[in-house]
Protein backbone atom coordinates (compact mmCIF):
# COMPACT_ATOMS: atom_id res chain seq x y z
CA UNK A 1 0.00 0.00 0.00
CA UNK A 2 3.09 2.62 0.91
CA UNK A 3 4.83 1.70 -2.45
CA UNK A 4 1.86 2.67 -4.36
CA UNK A 5 1.49 5.51 -2.77
CA UNK A 6 4.58 6.52 -3.00
CA UNK A 7 4.90 5.89 -6.66
CA UNK A 8 1.58 7.76 -7.32
CA UNK A 9 3.32 10.56 -5.76
CA UNK A 10 6.55 10.72 -7.50
CA UNK A 11 4.31 10.39 -10.90
CA UNK A 12 3.07 13.74 -9.34
CA UNK A 13 6.13 15.47 -8.68
CA UNK A 14 7.86 14.22 -11.84
CA UNK A 15 4.70 15.64 -13.75
CA UNK A 16 5.10 18.93 -11.89
CA UNK A 17 8.85 19.16 -12.99
CA UNK A 18 8.23 18.78 -16.39
CA UNK A 19 5.61 21.45 -16.30
CA UNK A 20 7.45 23.76 -14.16
CA UNK A 21 9.07 26.76 -16.81
CA UNK A 22 12.54 26.67 -14.93
CA UNK A 23 13.81 23.32 -13.06
CA UNK A 24 14.13 21.40 -16.39
CA UNK A 25 16.15 24.34 -17.92
CA UNK A 26 18.33 24.23 -14.66
CA UNK A 27 19.12 21.02 -14.70
CA UNK A 28 20.72 21.46 -18.17
CA UNK A 29 21.94 24.62 -17.81
CA UNK A 30 23.75 24.53 -13.86
CA UNK A 31 26.45 21.84 -15.11
CA UNK A 32 27.12 23.58 -18.13
CA UNK A 33 27.78 26.94 -16.40
CA UNK A 34 29.40 25.51 -13.62
CA UNK A 35 31.52 23.70 -14.86
CA UNK A 36 32.60 25.29 -17.96
CA UNK A 37 32.49 28.66 -16.38
CA UNK A 38 33.74 28.97 -12.92
CA UNK A 39 36.75 25.94 -13.21
CA UNK A 40 38.13 29.53 -15.67
CA UNK A 41 37.56 32.61 -13.23
CA UNK A 42 38.06 30.66 -9.71
CA UNK A 43 41.59 31.49 -7.53
CA UNK A 44 43.09 31.17 -4.16
CA UNK A 45 45.62 33.06 -1.98
CA UNK A 46 48.12 30.49 -0.74
CA UNK A 47 49.27 31.18 3.25
CA UNK A 48 50.61 28.49 6.14
CA UNK A 49 52.18 26.31 3.06
CA UNK A 50 52.96 23.38 5.28
CA UNK A 51 56.87 21.95 4.98
CA UNK A 52 57.82 18.63 6.10
CA UNK A 53 61.73 18.33 5.99
CA UNK A 54 63.77 14.73 5.66
CA UNK A 55 67.04 16.13 7.18
CA UNK A 56 69.49 13.47 5.78
CA UNK A 57 72.15 15.57 6.28
CA UNK A 58 72.10 16.90 10.19
CA UNK A 59 75.00 19.72 9.71
CA UNK A 60 75.02 22.99 10.43
CA UNK A 61 73.71 23.71 7.19
CA UNK A 62 70.41 21.53 6.96
CA UNK A 63 69.34 23.16 10.60
CA UNK A 64 70.03 26.42 8.98
CA UNK A 65 68.03 25.40 6.02
CA UNK A 66 65.45 24.38 8.27
CA UNK A 67 65.07 27.49 10.96
CA UNK A 68 64.86 29.98 7.81
CA UNK A 69 61.92 27.95 6.74
CA UNK A 70 60.12 28.09 10.05
CA UNK A 71 60.98 31.78 9.96
CA UNK A 72 59.65 32.21 6.62
CA UNK A 73 56.05 34.18 6.57
CA UNK A 74 54.18 32.18 4.62
CA UNK A 75 55.82 28.79 5.69
CA UNK A 76 55.38 26.74 8.46
CA UNK A 77 57.91 23.53 8.99
CA UNK A 78 55.33 20.83 10.66
CA UNK A 79 57.85 17.94 10.93
CA UNK A 80 61.15 17.43 10.55
CA UNK A 81 61.64 13.34 9.57
CA UNK A 82 64.30 10.56 9.22
CA UNK A 83 62.36 8.88 5.77
CA UNK A 84 60.83 9.55 3.04
CA UNK A 85 57.91 7.07 3.90
CA UNK A 86 57.28 8.90 6.97
CA UNK A 87 57.11 12.52 5.13
CA UNK A 88 54.63 11.50 2.39
CA UNK A 89 52.40 10.47 5.18
CA UNK A 90 52.17 13.92 6.45
CA UNK A 91 51.32 14.71 3.21
CA UNK A 92 48.68 12.09 2.59
CA UNK A 93 47.44 12.94 5.87
CA UNK A 94 46.72 17.01 4.83
CA UNK A 95 48.80 18.11 7.44
CA UNK A 96 51.73 19.23 4.78
CA UNK A 97 52.15 20.65 1.08
CA UNK A 98 55.55 20.61 0.42
CA UNK A 99 58.59 18.03 1.50
CA UNK A 100 61.81 19.06 1.29
CA UNK A 101 64.68 16.24 1.42
CA UNK A 102 68.29 17.14 2.13
CA UNK A 103 70.80 14.47 1.30
CA UNK A 104 73.62 13.25 3.18
CA UNK A 105 76.88 14.63 3.16
CA UNK A 106 74.93 17.50 1.75
CA UNK A 107 77.08 20.25 2.66
CA UNK A 108 80.40 18.71 1.93
CA UNK A 109 79.28 17.66 -1.25
CA UNK A 110 77.56 21.22 -1.68
CA UNK A 111 81.04 22.76 -2.37
CA UNK A 112 82.10 20.35 -5.18
CA UNK A 113 78.54 20.77 -7.20
CA UNK A 114 77.42 16.89 -6.78
CA UNK A 115 74.30 17.74 -4.67
CA UNK A 116 71.37 19.30 -4.63
CA UNK A 117 67.87 18.99 -2.62
CA UNK A 118 64.44 17.72 -3.70
CA UNK A 119 61.34 19.63 -3.08
CA UNK A 120 58.10 17.51 -3.73
CA UNK A 121 54.65 19.23 -3.86
CA UNK A 122 51.72 18.21 -3.40
CA UNK A 123 49.35 18.54 -6.37
CA UNK A 124 45.97 18.35 -5.39
CA UNK A 125 45.81 21.50 -4.33
CA UNK A 126 47.31 23.02 -7.83
CA UNK A 127 47.89 26.59 -6.69
CA UNK A 128 49.59 25.88 -2.79
CA UNK A 129 51.93 23.21 -4.55
CA UNK A 130 53.56 25.28 -6.94
CA UNK A 131 53.44 28.18 -4.89
CA UNK A 132 54.61 26.50 -1.75
CA UNK A 133 57.38 24.74 -3.86
CA UNK A 134 58.39 27.92 -4.76
CA UNK A 135 58.65 29.41 -1.33
CA UNK A 136 60.67 26.54 -0.08
CA UNK A 137 63.42 26.50 -3.45
CA UNK A 138 63.70 30.47 -2.70
CA UNK A 139 64.06 30.11 1.30
CA UNK A 140 66.66 27.40 0.23
CA UNK A 141 68.28 29.27 -2.14
CA UNK A 142 68.47 32.58 0.39
CA UNK A 143 70.15 30.53 2.97
CA UNK A 144 72.71 29.14 0.41
CA UNK A 145 73.63 32.36 -0.78
CA UNK A 146 74.22 33.44 2.53
CA UNK A 147 76.22 30.47 3.24
CA UNK A 148 78.37 30.83 0.18
CA UNK A 149 79.06 34.55 1.41
CA UNK A 150 80.15 33.80 4.75
CA UNK A 151 81.97 30.36 3.43
CA UNK A 152 83.78 32.35 0.95
CA UNK A 153 82.94 29.76 -2.09
CA UNK A 154 81.65 29.61 -5.42
CA UNK A 155 78.67 28.16 -6.38
CA UNK A 156 76.63 27.61 -9.13
CA UNK A 157 73.45 29.20 -9.03
CA UNK A 158 71.53 27.81 -6.17
CA UNK A 159 67.84 27.66 -8.07
CA UNK A 160 69.89 24.71 -10.36
CA UNK A 161 70.25 22.62 -7.29
CA UNK A 162 66.90 22.33 -6.27
CA UNK A 163 64.41 19.98 -7.83
CA UNK A 164 61.11 19.94 -7.85
CA UNK A 165 58.41 17.21 -8.18
CA UNK A 166 54.44 17.75 -8.25
CA UNK A 167 52.48 14.81 -6.65
CA UNK A 168 49.12 13.78 -8.01
CA UNK A 169 49.14 16.77 -10.20
CA UNK A 170 52.65 17.38 -11.90
CA UNK A 171 51.22 19.96 -14.55
CA UNK A 172 50.13 22.16 -11.18
CA UNK A 173 46.60 23.22 -13.35
CA UNK A 174 44.43 24.82 -11.45
CA UNK A 175 41.65 23.24 -12.87
CA UNK A 176 42.37 19.99 -12.03
CA UNK A 177 41.76 21.12 -8.44
CA UNK A 178 38.82 23.00 -8.74
CA UNK A 179 36.78 20.66 -11.25
CA UNK A 180 36.07 18.25 -8.58
CA UNK A 181 35.04 20.65 -5.20
CA UNK A 182 32.66 22.19 -8.19
CA UNK A 183 29.86 19.71 -8.26
CA UNK A 184 29.30 20.63 -4.97
CA UNK A 185 27.93 23.83 -6.00
CA UNK A 186 25.75 21.70 -8.39
CA UNK A 187 24.18 19.59 -5.65
CA UNK A 188 23.49 22.48 -3.31
CA UNK A 189 21.30 24.35 -5.87
CA UNK A 190 19.91 21.01 -7.16
CA UNK A 191 19.23 18.76 -3.96
CA UNK A 192 19.26 21.75 -1.35
CA UNK A 193 17.75 24.98 -2.80
CA UNK A 194 15.07 23.63 -5.83
CA UNK A 195 13.69 21.01 -3.79
CA UNK A 196 12.91 24.28 -0.73
CA UNK A 197 11.43 26.74 -3.71
CA UNK A 198 9.36 23.28 -4.72
CA UNK A 199 7.92 22.51 -1.49
CA UNK A 200 6.85 26.46 -0.55
CA UNK A 201 5.34 27.22 -3.53
CA UNK A 202 2.89 24.15 -2.74
CA UNK A 203 2.33 26.16 0.70
CA UNK A 204 1.58 29.46 -1.24
CA UNK A 205 -0.40 27.98 -3.83
CA UNK A 206 -2.30 25.53 -1.40
CA UNK A 207 -2.05 22.40 -2.86
CA UNK A 208 -0.47 21.65 0.20
CA UNK A 209 -3.28 21.76 1.83
CA UNK A 210 -5.03 18.78 -0.17
CA UNK A 211 -1.95 16.54 0.98
CA UNK A 212 -2.78 17.38 4.98
CA UNK A 213 -6.27 16.23 4.82
CA UNK A 214 -5.12 12.70 2.97
CA UNK A 215 -3.64 9.99 5.46
CA UNK A 216 -0.63 10.06 3.18
CA UNK A 217 1.99 9.47 6.18
CA UNK A 218 4.88 12.45 6.28
CA UNK A 219 7.41 9.92 5.63
CA UNK A 220 6.37 8.98 2.37
CA UNK A 221 5.18 12.26 1.45
CA UNK A 222 8.71 14.06 2.25
CA UNK A 223 10.09 11.31 0.21
CA UNK A 224 8.11 11.12 -2.58
CA UNK A 225 9.28 14.99 -2.71
CA UNK A 226 13.14 14.13 -2.43
CA UNK A 227 13.66 10.95 -4.19
CA UNK A 228 12.97 13.40 -7.74
CA UNK A 229 15.80 15.77 -6.57
CA UNK A 230 18.42 12.70 -5.40
CA UNK A 231 17.98 11.65 -8.93
CA UNK A 232 18.54 14.56 -10.62
CA UNK A 233 21.77 15.11 -8.52
CA UNK A 234 22.99 11.93 -9.76
CA UNK A 235 22.44 12.99 -13.70
CA UNK A 236 23.94 16.31 -13.01
CA UNK A 237 27.39 14.83 -11.67
CA UNK A 238 27.33 12.59 -14.42
CA UNK A 239 26.95 15.95 -16.36
CA UNK A 240 29.72 17.26 -14.64
CA UNK A 241 32.04 14.29 -14.83
CA UNK A 242 31.66 14.00 -18.50
CA UNK A 243 32.39 17.60 -18.90
CA UNK A 244 35.35 17.38 -17.03
CA UNK A 245 36.78 14.47 -19.19
CA UNK A 246 35.79 15.86 -22.48
CA UNK A 247 36.51 19.37 -22.08
CA UNK A 248 39.72 19.18 -20.04
CA UNK A 249 40.56 15.49 -19.71
CA UNK A 250 40.00 15.10 -16.15
CA UNK A 251 39.27 11.89 -15.24
CA UNK A 252 38.98 10.16 -11.77
CA UNK A 253 41.97 8.12 -10.88
CA UNK A 254 39.88 6.43 -7.75
CA UNK A 255 36.47 4.06 -8.33
CA UNK A 256 33.34 6.04 -9.76
CA UNK A 257 31.05 3.81 -7.74
CA UNK A 258 32.90 5.71 -4.66
CA UNK A 259 31.54 9.17 -5.88
CA UNK A 260 28.53 8.56 -6.69
CA UNK A 261 27.96 7.19 -2.88
CA UNK A 262 29.43 10.27 -1.44
CA UNK A 263 27.11 12.32 -3.97
CA UNK A 264 23.91 10.27 -2.49
CA UNK A 265 25.02 10.85 0.87
CA UNK A 266 25.90 14.55 0.22
CA UNK A 267 22.51 14.85 -2.14
CA UNK A 268 20.09 13.23 1.58
CA UNK A 269 22.52 16.22 3.63
CA UNK A 270 21.53 18.91 1.36
CA UNK A 271 17.62 18.05 0.25
CA UNK A 272 16.92 17.36 4.08
CA UNK A 273 18.41 20.66 5.28
CA UNK A 274 16.33 22.09 2.15
CA UNK A 275 13.08 20.27 3.53
CA UNK A 276 13.46 21.49 6.87
CA UNK A 277 14.07 25.18 5.86
CA UNK A 278 10.97 24.86 3.98
CA UNK A 279 8.96 22.99 6.51
CA UNK A 280 9.57 26.48 9.24
CA UNK A 281 8.90 29.04 5.80
CA UNK A 282 6.13 30.88 4.88
CA UNK A 283 6.81 32.23 2.24
CA UNK A 284 9.06 31.90 -0.97
CA UNK A 285 11.12 35.01 -0.36
CA UNK A 286 11.31 33.89 3.39
CA UNK A 287 13.02 30.63 1.98
CA UNK A 288 15.58 31.80 -0.20
CA UNK A 289 16.98 34.18 2.37
CA UNK A 290 17.10 31.36 5.25
CA UNK A 291 18.85 28.74 2.31
CA UNK A 292 20.97 31.62 0.56
CA UNK A 293 22.54 32.24 3.90
CA UNK A 294 23.59 28.77 4.27
CA UNK A 295 24.85 28.17 0.69
CA UNK A 296 27.23 31.07 1.10
CA UNK A 297 28.36 29.18 4.66
CA UNK A 298 28.90 26.22 2.78
CA UNK A 299 31.08 27.92 -0.36
CA UNK A 300 32.96 29.82 1.73
CA UNK A 301 33.83 27.80 4.67
CA UNK A 302 33.81 24.52 2.90
CA UNK A 303 37.55 24.49 1.29
CA UNK A 304 35.86 25.14 -1.97
CA UNK A 305 37.66 28.44 -2.93
CA UNK A 306 40.13 29.44 0.19
CA UNK A 307 42.35 26.71 1.63
CA UNK A 308 40.82 25.67 5.00
CA UNK A 309 44.49 25.49 6.52
CA UNK A 310 44.66 29.53 5.61
CA UNK A 311 42.07 30.05 7.40
CA UNK A 312 42.31 31.62 10.98
CA UNK A 313 42.10 28.33 14.02
CA UNK A 314 38.40 29.65 14.97
CA UNK A 315 37.51 28.88 11.83
CA UNK A 316 39.30 25.95 10.86
CA UNK A 317 36.84 24.56 14.16
CA UNK A 318 33.83 25.63 12.88
CA UNK A 319 34.64 24.02 9.53
CA UNK A 320 33.97 20.66 10.97
CA UNK A 321 30.33 21.43 11.27
CA UNK A 322 30.17 22.06 7.24
CA UNK A 323 28.70 19.01 5.41
CA UNK A 324 30.57 20.53 1.91
CA UNK A 325 33.99 20.29 3.23
CA UNK A 326 33.58 16.23 3.36
CA UNK A 327 32.05 15.97 -0.01
CA UNK A 328 35.03 18.09 -1.22
CA UNK A 329 37.83 16.29 0.60
CA UNK A 330 35.96 12.91 -0.81
CA UNK A 331 36.33 14.30 -4.63
CA UNK A 332 39.64 15.70 -4.50
CA UNK A 333 40.95 12.53 -2.79
CA UNK A 334 39.24 10.27 -5.38
CA UNK A 335 40.01 12.74 -8.43
CA UNK A 336 43.94 13.25 -8.11
CA UNK A 337 44.82 10.69 -5.09
CA UNK A 338 42.99 7.63 -6.43
CA UNK A 339 42.31 6.86 -2.36
CA UNK A 340 39.79 4.03 -2.01
CA UNK A 341 36.47 4.04 0.18
CA UNK A 342 38.48 2.62 2.72
CA UNK A 343 41.15 5.34 3.32
CA UNK A 344 38.07 7.79 3.25
CA UNK A 345 35.91 5.80 6.19
CA UNK A 346 35.89 9.22 8.28
CA UNK A 347 34.16 11.61 5.69
CA UNK A 348 32.55 9.04 4.81
CA UNK A 349 30.48 8.22 8.16
CA UNK A 350 30.35 12.13 8.98
CA UNK A 351 28.09 12.36 5.54
CA UNK A 352 26.18 9.37 7.10
CA UNK A 353 25.87 11.35 9.84
CA UNK A 354 24.89 14.48 8.74
CA UNK A 355 22.17 12.87 5.88
CA UNK A 356 20.07 10.77 8.78
CA UNK A 357 19.85 13.99 11.01
CA UNK A 358 18.97 16.66 8.26
CA UNK A 359 16.20 13.39 7.20
CA UNK A 360 14.83 13.09 10.09
CA UNK A 361 14.46 16.69 10.90
CA UNK A 362 12.94 17.26 7.83
CA UNK A 363 10.52 14.34 8.26
CA UNK A 364 9.92 15.71 11.61
CA UNK A 365 9.70 19.23 11.36
CA UNK A 366 6.62 18.41 8.14
CA UNK A 367 3.69 19.04 10.45
CA UNK A 368 0.14 17.64 8.67
CA UNK A 369 -2.89 19.74 9.96
CA UNK A 370 -5.95 18.58 9.63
Amino acid sequence: MKIRILKALLCKEIALMRRNPIIPKMIVAMPLMVMLVLPLVANLDVRNVGVTIVDNDRSQLSRRIIYDIQMATSLTVTKVCDTHNEAMLTVENGKADVILTIPPDYSKLLLSGGSKVDIEANGVNATKGMLGANYVAQSVAGTLKQWREEMGVDLTPETEKVSVLNKYNPTLNFRNYMIPALMVVLLIIICGFVPTLNLVNEKETGTIEAMNVTPVSRFIFVLSKLIPFWVVGLFVITVGMLIGRLVYGLTPHGNILAIYCATILFSLVMSGLGVAIANNSSTMLQSIFVMFAFIMVFQLMSGLFTPIRSMPEWAQCVTYAIPPRYYIEIMRSIYLKGTPVSELWQPYTILFIFAVSFSIIAAMTYKKQS
